[in-house]
């Protein structure tokens, strides 16, 4: 087994930590040290294990040991590993043994990807770095999907889609087929995607537009 931490003490880092346990249900293959998290005093304890402190520890942990980013913020994510500098660690992809692929062998990942319980990848994906499938989540054939994307649970992605990077999504949002969504956009929660979005933008409703606060 392979020593892990979550950055990240919160909600989503305790069901990354779920995650974990039931990965090793099925192969054994990840010894969860504890969490970093830079919000909480080292020591401060939950469920699944105690925080070992925050950017500085974990920049001086002196052994090798994966990390998990489990932070829903994707700027917030990005932001944490370009702070992190421990050549010893790495950022593996986590999948809940109950993830779908209807073409294994033509789907990609880069790293640092978490993907919970029930989700569903077509045929010829594309997924870059350090992005959230946040539960029960589809995503149709040939879509490319960039980095620290956040997706949250049962969203609903078609075919022949483009996400960028820094995206979230949120719950049971949906992306119609041949939609492209650069960066930094917020698609609210039920909200359905009909067309191009503009970046940095957030947009709510069905059909989703712009909304300015």
């Amino acid at each position: 087994m392979k020593d892990i931490a979550i950055y990240g003490a919160g909600g989503f880092g305790r069901e990354v930590a779920c995650l974990l346990k039931k990965i090793n249900e099925q192969t054994s293959q990840w010894d969860l040290i504890g969490f970093f998290d830079d919000g909480k005093e080292c020591g401060y304890s939950t469920e699944y294990g105690d925080v070992l402190g925050g950017i500085e520890q974990l920049n001086s942990f002196s052994s090798s040991l994966s990390i998990v980013i489990a932070i829903g913020s994707p700027k917030t994510a990005e932001t944490i590993l370009n702070r992190i500098t421990n050549s010893l660690i790495d950022f593996p992809n986590i999948f809940s043994p109950d993830t779908i692929f209807l073409d294994s062998d033509n789907i990609s990942f880069g790293r640092g990807n978490i993907i919970c319980s029930g989700c569903l990848f077509s045929c010829n994906v594309k997924i870059g770095n350090f992005n959230t499938f946040n539960g029960f989540i589809t995503v149709g054939h040939d879509t490319t999907i960039g980095d620290f994307n956040s997706l949250m649970p049962a969203v609903r992605i078609s075919g022949n889609v483009t996400l960028g990077n820094r995206n979230f999504l949120g719950v049971s949002a949906v992306v119609l087929q041949q939609i492209r969504i650069g960066n930094d956009t917020v698609i609210g929660a039920n909200s359905t995607v009909l067309r191009k979005t503009k970046d940095g933008n957030t947009y709510v409703g069905t059909p989703a537009s712009i909304v300015k606060y």
